[in-house]
């Protein structure tokens, strides 16, 4: 458990919210917040820089509401991933200043008092390092939009390029000078999955190559753009698995801040 949670903790203690025997349970047991039906990790931004994230498929929306409010109790930024029309439904009735992203199936509120919208349509400052999301085609935005709202959460700067596959190189020429600028991209792809190498070709940064289930036949549901990845020959591309932009955009943020505090320390 971190200061602001430890901080956060004890306020509610002296309010009289929480009892002595709840205040000591959540402190010894390092931010573990037992809810019955889930275990809720508190302590994960202080391991690993970022706060634990829903992953909604197969949660009723009371589950969710009570992780949510575990997660903004201990001053945490909320990021569900996967998350159905019925279940954003009932979050945004509760939280009606919460995002729900339909495209990419995500919902987000900032936790801590005062926090704002980071990393869109703001500049670069107050972010913590620029991403840059890459879509070969418009069938990809789905996946490409959950990894814009995860890069989003993490406190990035987010940008998103669509439409720029193998088929029309030009158009990701015209929009090189962007890629330059970003600390991770990353790039999300099906059918044969080219558009990552390409890409990696041009810049001086990690590439996180994101394959789809976009494809005719012989894709195999995303098989075929995932081996392509994984066959890279640009040697500053790593793959994560089919369909997964929640990861794509969790590892690119984690990049892009790693990034901005050493530029920082700098």
């Amino acid at each position: 458990m971190n200061r602001n949670q430890l901080e956060t903790l004890a306020r509610r203690l002296l309010a009289g919210e929480v009892s002595l025997e709840e205040f000591l349970g959540e402190a010894i047991h390092r931010g573990i917040a037992d809810l019955g039906d889930a275990q809720i990790d508190l302590d994960r931004s202080r391991r690993c820089g970022f706060p634990e994230v829903i992953f909604a498929e197969g949660k009723t929306t009371t589950t969710m509401v009570k992780i949510v409010e575990t997660l903004l109790r201990n001053g945490a930024d909320v990021l569900a991933t996967r998350v159905s029309e019925e279940q954003a439904a009932g979050l945004l009735e509760k939280y009606p200043a919460a995002r729900y992203n339909a495209v990419g199936r995500t919902f987000r509120i900032p936790g801590g008092e005062g926090r704002e919208e980071r990393g869109e349509g703001r500049g670069y400052e107050g972010c913590q390092g620029k991403v840059t999301i890459v879509t070969a085609g418009t069938s990809d935005l789905p996946v490409a939009e959950e990894a814009r709202e995860t890069a989003l959460w993490t406190g990035a700067a987010v940008t998103l390029i669509q439409d720029v596959g193998v088929a029309g190189p030009h158009r990701l020429t015209a929009n090189l000078p962007l890629l330059a600028e970003s600390d991770a991209v990353v790039v999300v792809a099906g059918m044969e999955g080219a558009l990552p190498s390409v890409v990696g070709g041009h810049v001086a940064c990690p590439v996180i190559a994101v394959p789809t289930s976009v494809g005719y036949g012989a894709s195999f549901g995303g098989i075929a753009a995932l081996l392509g990845m994984l066959n890279s020959c640009a040697s500053n591309v790593t793959v994560v698995n089919i369909d997964a932009g929640f990861k794509g955009g969790y590892v690119a943020g984690l990049i892009a801040k790693n990034v901005a505090k050493q530029k920082q320390l700098h």
